[in-house]
């Protein structure tokens, strides 16, 4: 068979298409080893916002039991999840991470012609679910302390913030996301998958506004970020709905039912992690003066490119996110995931050298 001309193989794709950018995901292991010849055990990864403690042992003892030709059965991890938010089960939403429980929600409120309102910078992948969707984002910049605005198109249909936002790290106060609901008659949806970290959770909002969905993840506190697994805490009616269109057994698998439900079952585990991880934020905040952070990573202004930046911590085995992919960030920041002590110890060294 003859293969198709580039003309006939574009007229099969969607439009919309042409329009998104890859997601840019922060580099690994491999792709540092093999570009720098650093052996994989010598480098130190603060570029993906991991948890350097991992997730509690009882993981690993609930991996080793599960049977994996039997499909997911998620009844036990969605009860953990309603006893660590403190929501009834009607009201918990789970899915294949963060991304797979918002795809699913924008399969339920997006359609072409309709715009969704998006603080940048912030967490590409609302974009990107936006454009997919067949709708457009209205991108709207933060402010100097990377405070959102409230003033968002009167035809908005969903709007996304992340709170601790990711890069930037600062917490949306209530006042703000009280304003935010009452102006518009759209959905909010408000990501925090790093709220572990922060002085201050909004999830209790869900039971004032019908409007409003709070996201969360096992990714970054609970340390499953390979696990895959996402959840939101939504109003009844949106729940409902979100059951109907979410993919068999929420995309996730027997694997991943496991080690969330494992994982919950083990708070003291998660809050050590997270306590360790603030101290050493703290240490990292005092000497590299970055923005002030509620999150496990640090965001920070680099007077020279950001590329060339990030580019001379690599070479040292260091790897660190380079913000330019982050619309509206600039070319002038980078972020850093709080490591291990040891970690952060490596970071810093390489710290002074390059900015002395």
């Amino acid at each position: 068979m003859e293969s198709h001309s580039d003309s006939w193989r574009q007229s099969k794709l969607r439009p919309v298409l042409s329009q998104l950018k890859p997601y840019v995901a922060g580099k690994g292991f491999g792709e540092i080893s093999r570009k720098y010849g650093i052996a994989q055990e010598s480098i130190v990864k603060l570029g993906s916002n991991e948890n350097p403690y991992g997730p509690s042992p009882r993981v690993a003892e609930a991996l080793a039991c599960i049977s994996p030709e039997r499909y997911p059965e998620p009844e036990e991890l969605i009860a953990g999840i309603a006893a660590y938010t403190g929501f009834p089960e009607e009201m918990i939403i789970i899915g294949a991470g963060m991304d797979g429980v918002m795809d699913t929600l924008t399969r339920l409120f997006l359609e072409k012609g309709d715009q969704t309102f998006i603080p940048t910078p912030t967490f590409s992948y609302y974009e990107i679910l936006t454009i997919t969707a067949g709708a457009t984002p209205f991108l709207s910049p933060r402010g100097p302390q990377f405070e959102i605005t409230t003033d968002m198109p009167p035809d908005t249909k969903m709007a996304f913030f992340c709170s601790p936002n990711n890069p930037t790290g600062n917490l949306t106060s209530e006042e703000e996301v009280r304003a935010l609901l009452e102006s518009t008659n759209g959905i909010v949806f408000l990501d925090e998958a790093y709220v572990e970290f922060a002085d201050k959770s909004l999830i209790r909002l869900v039971e004032q506004y019908d409007n409003l969905i709070v996201g969360r993840t096992l990714s970054k506190a609970f340390g499953l970020a390979g696990m895959r697994l996402g959840y939101g805490v939504a109003p009844r009616w949106i729940a409902d709905q979100y059951r109907r269109a979410a993919p068999p057994f929420y995309g996730i698998s027997c694997a991943t039912v496991a080690a969330g439900a494992a994982a919950l079952a083990d708070l003291p585990f998660m809050r050590q992690s997270v306590e360790k991880i603030i101290s050493e934020r703290q240490r990292l905040q005092k000497e590299i003066k970055a923005h002030p952070s509620q999150a496990n990573f640090l965001y920070l202004e680099t007077e020279q490119d950001s590329r060339e930046f990030v580019e001379k911590f690599l070479a040292r085995g260091i790897i660190i996110r380079d913000c330019r992919s982050f619309w509206g960030a600039g070319e002038h920041h980078a972020r850093v995931t709080v490591g291990t002590p040891s970690e952060n110890d490596r970071f810093l060294s390489a710290f002074r050298e390059i900015c002395k």
